[in-house]
């Protein structure tokens, strides 16, 4: 029996069941790269296609980063209004680090720090860490969740037929739906141009033949 026992094993063992969602979450992040030059560069940014089980399974992984980098984003703003422009290493460096606005700042940037070492545990991927915080998060600011979607593919994966899906970002690759006009029948069309049609002209035709 399977009770209390969630998820899905995706033909793997535990290990491999990690890496596989971790490569996963990754790959869909470095998407958002600026790859135009690349020779491996995505085609479409924000978007995946997997397995329709894959995508349900990374999907929570993925929301759950997108997440803790939204939640790190005003830590690090705050941080940046006490942090000081000086190089390192130099005088007016180091009388910023000895002051009390270093103190201040190391007090706000701590729970960023903490929120890119998290993500990279989750990740193992520092770029996309980086991305992560960078493009990704900040379009997310005023969202509570639902970052991602799943959209199942009609034709099968070809070699085992396995169901495929899209897994995008919200707001990247939306829809949009073009109103269109409903098509006006003949007794309509002769109303819109003045000309007698449906039931006046059946009327007129009435009192003709009475």
């Amino acid at each position: 029996m399977r009770h209390r026992k969630k998820g899905r094993k995706l033909g793997r063992n535990p290990k491999h069941q990690r890496a596989l969602l971790r490569n996963l979450a990754s790959a869909l992040i470095l998407t958002e790269r600026d790859a135009e030059d690349e020779k491996n560069a995505p085609r479409v940014k924000g978007r995946i296609v997997t397995t329709l089980h894959k995508a349900k399974e990374v999907r929570p992984l993925v929301e759950k980063c997108v997440t803790i980098a939204r939640k790190a984003l005003p830590h690090e703003e705050a941080a940046g209004r006490l942090e000081t422009d000086a190089a390192r290493h130099t005088d007016a460096w180091k009388a910023w680090r000895e002051s009390d606005r270093w103190r201040e700042w190391n007090q706000a940037i701590a729970p960023a720090i903490a929120a890119r070492r998290r993500l990279v545990q989750l990740l193992g991927d520092k770029q996309a860490v980086q991305i992560l915080f960078d493009d990704v998060a900040p379009r997310f600011v005023d969202r509570d969740g639902g970052y991602t979607r799943i959209v199942r593919l009609a034709h099968p994966r070809l070699g085992d037929a396995g169901e495929q899906a899209i897994l995008e970002f919200v707001g990247r690759n939306d829809r949009k739906r073009v109103a269109t006009s409903r098509p006006l029948f003949e007794d309509e069309e002769d109303v819109e141009n003045g000309e007698p049609g449906g039931e006046a002209a059946e009327s007129e035709v009435e009192e003709e033949n009475k």
